[in-house]
């Protein structure tokens, strides 16, 4: 019944509504605390969802810088390459024989025997004996085929040798590997033997393997000790080894199908 007369009072009575409007004065404070909460949970919804959104962003624009990174890297890789292949055919140029590009594709890990291998094999008619080079000179020799790649032995292996000359006066000696990747050693060179560091050290052509004229190596050191028989000639190989990864395969007609390690009494 009271809610009935209030009602009927508001209705008709402007001193009511007067009362009413009053009271709803002393309540706006009140209904601006209550509203605090909302207002609060409404900015701090905003703020973790702007976050939210400024870390995916950011995560996406990371990814995108990355892929440009990527990209650059690969073009740098690709101008690389071509700068490579181009020696590569400038070093081909310089061989009368025919030669075919090959791929390196694979390395023996045994830190004791220096061998790659390639992407072609007898089905491509690789044959053993088959001389590698890269743009600077003579890389190795194929040791071993199978139907689509084929093993190379490199000329740094210890059990690698290789009859050479040295370009300045002919002078005929055999270099051998000596397991390590940056040098190797000519073998049994006389104490009066005419060698000066920095002679360009080639293929000889005898043993019917390697044709005339491939560099080798330069000669890096002379030592020469009164009190031994022979001079030790230490010469840094011209071949970048452990780089190259394009090759030349030397075709040649009549490929000796002889195993490829020589040994020292061989050599001499």
């Amino acid at each position: 019944m009271i809610a009935f007369l209030l009602m009927a009072a508001d209705l008709y009575s402007a001193k009511v509504r007067e009362g009413r409007a009053y009271l709803s004065l002393l309540l706006t404070p009140l209904q601006w605390i209550v509203d605090v909460p909302s207002r609060i949970a409404g900015d701090v919804s905003d703020v973790v969802v702007d976050r939210s959104l400024l870390v995916k962003e950011n995560a996406k624009l990371k990814s995108e810088a990355l892929q440009l990174e990527r990209k650059v890297q690969q073009n740098a890789a690709l101008r690389e390459e071509n700068t490579r292949l181009r020696a590569l055919v400038r070093g081909s140029k310089r061989v009368d024989e025919q030669v075919s590009l090959v791929e390196l594709i694979g390395v023996n890990p045994d830190p004791f025997q220096h061998q790659v291998i390639i992407n072609q094999g007898s089905e491509n008619g690789v044959q053993l004996g088959q001389p590698i080079l890269d743009a600077g000179g003579v890389m190795g020799q194929v040791t071993e085929t199978s139907h689509y790649t084929s093993r190379v032995m490199l000329i740094t292996d210890a059990r690698h040798a290789i009859p050479v000359e040295i370009n300045r006066n002919g002078f005929r000696s055999i270099a051998l590997g000596k397991g390590q990747l940056e040098e190797l050693e000519l073998d049994h060179v006389p104490d009066t033997a005419d060698v000066q560091k920095g002679d360009l050290i080639i293929t000889s052509g005898l043993g019917g393997r390697f044709p005339r004229g491939y560099p080798v190596a330069v000669v890096s050191e002379v030592i020469r000790d009164p009190g031994q028989q022979f001079t030790k000639v230490v010469i840094t190989p011209s071949a970048l080894l452990d780089k190259s990864r394009h090759l030349l395969l030397v075709e040649m007609p009549e490929v000796v199908q002889e195993p490829v390690a020589i040994t020292d009494e061989a050599a001499e």
